[in-house]
């Protein structure tokens, strides 16, 4: 098992890249932190690239050594890596793959356009997965999944289906051709009650930016635009909790 103690090490620094956008991108590689995460990445037998365990807890993860690239780091090293205030001392290097083909539109599909807030990323993608959806798209503009943030939100549900980041107005055709229902949120004219809806066994469901919503381009291709009643005094809902009454809601 290799043992790094340095900060200044090559590998130390290629990994603290990882925590950046443009890092992931150019190793097309992200960083899992914690034991429920690397859990979830090892049992959905994920491409681990390599499992990074903090020197005072050898013992607690050895057992890993047996099966993946193994590396012990100091306290001092695993604070540089760490996104969180207090890390558990174990971290797993991935290798990005999206399995883009396993998106068919047999089951309901998430598109996600221009979500921004990376908690808000996270909420959705786990929500996705709880709803049975087949998999979620993460158009232009929204923040991506490996955001560290992103990740611990998700809970690991990136693992259990297939996430990808793309193009929505591709997926749009992808649907329309197949004649596969694409349905908007908004508060237009346009727009009907999602209880007033019959929806079919397969949709995509598209939801947006947070203050200005989904983009009126894409609006004026769905099937239909939907909102929630509300009987309240807010004047809105959070895109996460939007999103997430409509997918149980459409999807039974």
């Amino acid at each position: 098992m290799e043992i790094i103690e340095s900060v200044q090490n090559k590998q130390v620094k290629e990994w603290k890249k990882l925590l950046t956008r443009r890092g992931r991108s150019k190793q097309q590689k992200y960083l899992v932190e914690g034991d429920h995460l690397v859990e979830e990445a090892i049992k959905s037998e994920s491409p681990i690239d390599a499992i990074i365990i903090r020197d005072d807890k050898a013992d607690k993860f050895e057992a890993y050594s047996e099966s993946f690239n193994t590396v012990l780091i100091t306290t001092e090293i695993a604070e540089l890596l760490s996104d969180t205030v207090t890390n558990q001392g174990l971290f797993a290097v991935i290798n990005i793959i999206e399995e883009t083909e396993k998106i068919e539109g047999r089951k309901p599909v998430l598109l996600l356009d221009e979500v921004q807030d990376p908690g808000n990323l996270g909420t959705l993608i786990r929500t996705a997965d709880a709803a049975g959806f087949e998999g979620v798209v993460i158009g232009k503009g929204s923040v991506d999944l490996h955001n560290p943030k992103a990740l611990r939100s998700a809970q690991g549900s990136h693992f259990h289906l297939p996430v990808i980041h793309d193009d929505l107005t591709k997926w749009i055709d992808f649907f329309e051709k197949r004649r596969i229902a694409v349905f908007g949120t908004a508060l237009d004219s346009r727009a009907i009650s999602y209880r007033d809806l019959t929806p079919p066994e397969t949709f995509a469901l598209i939801v947006g930016n947070e203050g200005s919503g989904v983009n009126p381009a894409f609006l004026k291709r769905t099937t239909e635009n939907l909102y929630i009643p509300i009987k309240g005094e807010a004047e809105s809902l959070n895109v996460a909790v939007a999103a997430s009454v409509l997918m149980f809601s459409l999807y039974q």
